[in-house]
């Protein structure tokens, strides 16, 4: 159980943070225990864990602020391991380096520096700039799933929401240039495939009209000519045939 002087001041501590902001850091205690705070930092910029949204918790004693709390990340980030306390000169893992005027707002701005090294601690693992970045752009996802994050973080949880409304709206509007480019397309191929129908129909057409056109032989002209005039001539003959008789 905590004593007077610790609860005291815990709640000053709360009521400075809320009147003055850490930089990329928020805190709060639990709504029925005063010894567990909630945390998020934020990944600073042009670092791997820029756009990070990262949860942890700490642990005070009953005796703070005259010994260290544990400090336990809990969103995957690919520097601290979940779950496991971290050693660092400001928590429970050293009391020895431990300075009562420290504050909760400057743990924390000590754990994130901290977090922007590379330098190997209890509780610390390996990893790519890559897969931090991963973690970085899924951090805010992987908290929202959390029943304590959200009830303790909800205006984290609004920024998800509008993130993901904005993330949809984006989709829809690709989908939309894709389908009209699409249909842009197909009408294309459909022109495409008209101007070669009626070229070729005009091509046919001229081939057509180039064919060499097929004359009678001259020979086959006379004897028809003489065909025909000896039809013509036979009336005649046959009438002065007549006469004659």
């Amino acid at each position: 159980m905590a004593g007077r002087a610790c609860v005291q001041r815990l709640q000053k501590e709360f009521r400075a943070l809320c009147k003055e902001p850490a930089p990329h850091v928020v805190a709060r205690p639990s709504p029925n225990e005063i010894l567990e705070w909630h945390y998020v930092l934020e990944g600073s910029e042009g670092t791997p864990f820029e756009g990070g949204v990262y949860h942890g918790k700490l642990k005070f004693p009953s005796d703070y602020p005259f010994k260290p709390p544990s400090i336990s990340m809990i969103t995957p980030n690919g520097r601290f391991a979940t779950q496991k306390r971290i050693c660092m000169s400001m928590s429970d893992f050293h009391p020895e380096t431990w300075n009562p005027m420290w504050s909760v707002s400057s743990i924390l701005t000590g754990l994130l520096s901290f977090m922007m090294e590379k330098a190997p601690t209890t509780g610390s693992i390996s990893s790519s700039d890559e897969e931090k970045r991963r973690l970085a752009q899924s951090s805010l996802a992987f908290n929202c799933k959390s029943p304590i994050f959200r009830k303790m973080f909800p205006e984290y949880v609004e920024k998800y929401a509008e993130l993901q409304k904005t993330e949809e709206a984006e989709a829809e509007q690709a989908r939309q240039v894709q389908m009209s480019k699409m249909a842009a397309q197909q009408s294309k191929s459909a022109e495409s495939v008209s101007n070669l129908l009626e070229g070729s129909e005009r091509l046919m057409n001229t081939g057509r009209q180039r064919l060499p056109t097929k004359k009678f032989p001259m020979w086959l002209t006379g004897i028809l000519f003489a065909i025909f005039a000896s039809i013509m001539a036979l009336p005649l003959l046959t009438l002065d045939y007549t006469q004659s008789q």
